[in-house]
């Protein structure tokens, strides 16, 4: 087996020259330096600030990471659905850069900039629906899902808000009353927000065999209706596909009955497509796979290819309903994050990336649907576009979640130059997140890494070398189905 050269002295970080599209281990992952800043890290940085894949970036670009050792990892996570368009997609470098030459902050609400306008104009284009809209921009999906609340209580001048099982909204206190999963999120962290009512979502794996998704949906509006009383719902807000919660893809049929319920008693339906919109799954939002027009739309990652931008969007006359300075923020809509947001748009209707998004869907399916059945303790691959998932369970017919298979497989894949994440409610979901440029030819050898992860089998070597992994002396595991870690 040939021998892994040596880190150089100094990492080849030259950003002149193109970041090279393909996997290389020069060490074990994670490398010597990656190391020593850990080290550093943990000296003024709490541990309570995660990091899902131990390396230090030195530099990005399209659907590779390279990590200050030297080390060249497939980006499967796109720092959460962020970097859609790729890392520093040279369009939106050249954008932040012409704007922060002209001016880098003034305050929306202080002295207002064109940029601002121009996002919202290109939201009202975008988003589902051909009404009249309103944005206000923020800096973060949590803010943005906040200002949704307000709009809705404000609008309707109702409190009670309905939020589904499994759904992920954000970190503030209010979101975190929004959000379902405890730990993490929200252990220790109370008390929260009132006036939040958790319904059922569909999950259709887990759902009883055979049930709808008009099923699904009379089962939610039955415990609104005992629990709460339509009367005095402000709002339902609900993620298209359930994100942090396992990448749920509804049943059929669910969306439609929830926007007819909501429509019918005066609720106002806002779509949390803070990560599933902008092209990921494959359209520009989610909720189009759908045939369904919601009030409000609240937006953020994938935005502005990598600046913090978010926004929500939604009817005139809801957003309007809304007293002057109720809205806002002294950094919301920031000028630089805006013009990196309109060549982030400009990129996806360009370059097509809803069509990028399809054509890696049908990449990973045809990859991973086959270990259902075959590979122990895989139960389900699923998700839209480029948001798919695995579901990991312990072997057998009970779908008992196993948090430690989803571990394992994300730290070998880690461990042998690709980049995937986790999550779920039980955390056992692995879930990939790939920058919609991302290189076919760079895609399938990631999905080679996986595969063999989810086998518990060797990684495949990194094109052209020897797994760093292997020759420092570890081995891969049991099959995802193969037993507890100890």
């Amino acid at each position: 087996m040939t021998a892994i050269s040596a880190p150089p002295a100094v990492p080849d970080v030259d950003g002149d020259a193109p970041l090279e599209q393909s996997r290389l281990l020069r060490t074990a992952v994670p490398g010597p330096r990656s190391l020593a800043l850990t080290a550093r890290r943990a000296q003024v940085v709490p541990p309570a600030v995660g990091s899902a894949v131990p390396v230090w970036a030195a530099r990005a670009g399209g659907g590779v990471v390279e990590d200050v050792d030297g080390n060249r990892l497939v980006d499967l996570g796109a720092g959460i659905a962020v970097t859609s368009v790729g890392v520093s997609h040279p369009d939106v470098v050249a954008a932040v850069a012409a704007q922060a030459a002209a001016f880098t902050h003034t305050c929306f609400m202080v002295t207002p900039y064109e940029p601002y306008v121009a996002v919202a104009e290109a939201l009202a284009r975008l988003t589902p629906g051909d009404h009249a809209k309103r944005s206000v921009l923020v800096t973060s999906g949590a803010e943005a899902v906040e200002n949704a609340v307000k709009v809705a209580r404000r609008a309707t001048g109702r409190d009670a808000v309905l939020v589904l099982d499994h759904a992920y909204h954000g970190r503030t206190n209010l979101t975190m009353a929004m959000t379902a999963r405890a730990m993490p999120y929200k252990a220790g962290f109370g008390p929260f927000a009132g006036e939040v009512y958790r319904v059922p979502a569909s999950y259709p794996l887990r759902d009883p065999v055979g049930m709808t998704g008009e099923e699904a949906a009379a089962r939610l509006v039955d415990v609104a209706t005992r629990q709460v009383g339509a009367d005095r719902v402000a709002a339902l807000v609900a993620e298209p596909v359930l994100g942090e919660g396992g990448f749920v893809v509804p049943a059929p049929g669910f969306w439609p009955a929830l926007a007819r319920w909501c429509a019918e008693h005066g609720v106002v339906l806002v779509a949390d497509e803070v990560q599933t919109g902008f092209a990921r799954t494959g359209a520009m939002f989610a909720l189009e796979h759908e045939g369904v027009v919601p009030d409000l739309v609240t937006t953020a990652k994938g935005i502005a290819g990598g600046l913090p931008l978010a926004a929500a969007t939604g009817r005139a006359e809801l957003m309007d309903a809304v007293h002057p300075g109720g809205l806002g923020g002294t950094y919301g809509g920031n000028p630089v994050a805006c013009a990196a947001a309109l060549a982030a748009i400009e990129v996806y209707e360009r370059d097509d990336l809803a069509a990028a998004a399809r054509r890696i869907e049908a990449q990973v399916r045809g990859r991973l649907e086959p270990l259902v059945g075959t590979v122990p303790g895989v139960a389900e691959v699923r998700g839209r576009g480029a948001m798919l998932a695995v579901e990991l369970v312990e072997p057998g017919d009970g779908l008992v979640p196993d948090r430690a298979a989803a571990a394992r497989v994300a730290a070998a894949c880690a461990a042998a130059g690709v980049i995937v994440l986790t999550c779920g409610t039980w955390g056992n979901v692995v879930r990939l997140l790939p920058p919609l440029v991302i290189d076919p030819a760079l895609l399938d050898d990631a999905l080679d890494v996986l595969v063999a992860a989810l086998r518990g089998q060797e990684p495949p070597p990194a094109p052209g070398e020897a797994s760093a992994t292997t020759l420092a002396g570890s081995r891969p595991g049991p099959a995802v189905g193969g037993g507890r870690d100890a």
